[in-house]
């Protein structure tokens, strides 16, 4: 349903413009932040995620990234380095990383758009659920981590069969 209402707006688009039409399809909050940047809130299964899309015409690429409010404490930063290690070894598009500023914890992935530098409907919708999937996937090995005490491999593990029992 989301897919016509947006059609009906845009089909292929700059890539800012259709992720607003996205986003407002969904009835996610969102705000452009300047007119190559849009950031709003999606929910997940664990947290509401804050995503930021920054679009580089120059190289007609799209950066896509999603931020749980997660903070790596100084004293957590060797685990959550290895966990990262580890988590980004199950990856095969994007991958995880903790800003130098401030520790926050994000996924990031990039987009290489054709040379017309335009994002279809389908691209944009995979992008972002994509990036709030993997975060899901993941959210409870950094949590263990951080908050339980669990060494890397183990939350890694822990995480990885929870997300296999789920239904």
């Amino acid at each position: 349903m989301e897919r016509e209402r947006i059609e009906e707006v845009v089909e292929d688009a700059a890539p800012v413009e259709m992720l607003s039409a996205l986003f407002a399809a969904r009835g996610w909050a969102h705000e452009q932040v300047g007119e190559d940047e849009i950031s709003g809130e999606i929910p997940g299964s664990w947290t509401t995620y804050q995503v930021r899309a920054i679009w580089r015409t120059e190289d007609n690429v799209l950066q896509i990234l999603c931020m749980p409010d997660t903070r790596v404490p100084d004293g957590k930063r060797r685990d959550a380095v290895e966990l990262l290690a580890l988590v980004n070894e199950q990856l095969w598009l994007g991958h995880f990383d903790i800003w130098s500023q401030g520790g926050m914890l994000l996924y990031r992935h990039g987009l290489m758009l054709g040379d017309e530098g335009l994002l279809s409907v389908d691209m944009a919708q995979l992008a972002i659920e994509s990036a709030v999937a993997e975060c899901d996937r993941f959210y409870p090995a950094f949590q263990f981590v951080l908050w339980g005490d669990k060494s890397p491999r183990s939350a890694l593990d822990a995480a990885l069969v929870d997300a296999a029992g789920e239904a």
